[in-house]
């Protein structure tokens, strides 16, 4: 299921709503004011990166200095 986010046109929160279906992701409700009038908004996303090398990964894939 995804998670939307929206910001409330009435108070100016913003807020998280997880959803079952694009129809549902219509029908959000400010958890602040309760105002119906809220604007789906764009989210960003973040990858949490490793300064560690690759070689520290595991992988399923047989090693080449095997035997």
């Amino acid at each position: 299921m995804p998670i939307y986010e929206y910001r409330c046109e009435e108070c100016g929160e913003k807020f998280e709503k997880l959803v079952a279906s694009f129809r549902l992701a219509a029908e959000a409700d400010c958890p602040k004011c309760g105002s119906t009038k809220v604007k789906k908004i764009i989210s960003s996303f973040s990858a949490r990166g490793s300064s560690a090398s690759k070689s520290s990964y595991s992988s399923c894939a047989p090693s080449s200095g095997g035997g």
